[in-house]
């Protein structure tokens, strides 16, 4: 299946939505989205805007389950919002100073105006929401809308669990799950059970649909978390040192922890510098902080594909969907 034309659709539907903002009094205002959705400014183009996982695989699981995927787009539309305001108030939270390699709302304008910013994505993804009235039954939109609200809740969640860990120094690997399934794995489990919703996938099919995007988020993470260690730096894009120096309780860093031998005490002792690292890297695949990680991303891939299988995809969106996922599972970026 050729998925650029699902690919424009989304960008469209994204521009539709955010156009409500395109008045006289707040041009600049909606100008200050379109910057950060990638669409205008320096640096603008594909590589500011991401590369739009998330609508895609509401979309494709829309079409997968019997739907069509372009009654589907103000639900694509809303998760990609969701996504961004997120990623607005991450940085600023975050102190970032760049994403995708351009300077960030906050930096540009402040971190109020940024904060608003991610507040109207935030609205509009709830506005993109309500708009699948046009094409679904009245059922079907608050189900979705339920789901798209508490996925919300559950990323306020997990970026609770994730500020609140940077103090602290017991944490464990049981406390690495509940962040990263409120973070990461949400979002993407929504993205399936929204299409599954949208394409008249029955009950089973649908919690099929929102199983796999679960673990597809987990394995996802970990994955990310193995990169941000042992990554290949030409490949990634990122300093490989990045997530030791930065002190990130990563699940290998947990794991490492847990073995409480040598890397432990280093890590104890206070932040890790650039060129401490490859021994430090060393010291964590010496003592499990690889392996334990590395299993458990073979794990949640296993439940991922396992939870695909069940929801048994159809057409040539099913095909793409076992592509898309293959792809994600076995990334080295």
């Amino acid at each position: 299946m050729d998925i650029k034309p699902l690919l424009s659709a989304i960008e469209l539907e994204l521009q539709r939505q955010v156009s409500r903002l395109d008045q006289p009094r707040t041009r600049p205002f909606h100008q200050m989205l379109t910057y950060h959705m990638g669409w205008t400014g320096e640096g603008a183009g594909p590589d500011a805007t991401g590369k739009r996982i998330r609508p895609l695989m509401v979309l494709l699981c829309a079409s997968a389950s019997g739907g069509d995927w372009n009654n589907a787009l103000p639900a694509a539309a809303a998760v990609e919002l969701v996504h961004n305001f997120s990623l607005v108030h991450d940085d600023i939270q975050d102190n970032s100073n760049k994403r995708r390699g351009r300077d960030t709302a906050w930096v540009i304008w402040g971190a109020p105006m940024a904060i608003n910013v991610g507040d109207a994505l935030f609205v509009l993804s709830n506005q993109a929401i309500i708009d699948l009235k046009e094409h679904h039954p009245a059922e079907a939109v608050v189900k979705a809308a339920e789901v798209l609200h508490n996925t919300c809740l559950n990323l306020t969640r997990g970026q609770f669990l994730d500020m609140s860990y940077e103090e602290r120094d017991d944490l464990t690997v049981d406390d690495y799950w509940p962040m990263i399934a409120g973070k990461t794995a949400s979002l993407l489990s929504a993205c399936c059970h929204l299409g599954a919703i949208l394409g008249g996938a029955d009950e089973a099919k649908q919690d099929a649909y929102r199983s796999f995007g679960q673990y597809l988020g987990l394995a996802f993470q970990v994955q990310d978390d193995i990169l941000g260690i042992w990554g290949n730096e030409a490949v990634t894009g990122k300093s490989a040192a990045s997530d030791l120096v930065e002190g990130k309780n990563s699940l290998p860093v947990l794991a490492g922890l847990a073995a409480n031998k040598k890397f432990a005490e280093r890590w104890r002792r206070g932040p890790i510098k650039a060129d401490e690292v490859e021994e430090i890297a060393r010291l964590l695949t010496t003592e499990g902080g690889y392996e334990m990680a590395y299993n458990a991303s073979e794990q949640m891939t296993d439940l991922a594909l396992l939870n695909l299988r069940e929801a048994d995809p159809q057409g040539e969106a099913g095909d793409a969907l076992f592509e898309l996922a293959d792809k994600l599972l076995k990334r080295e970026q």
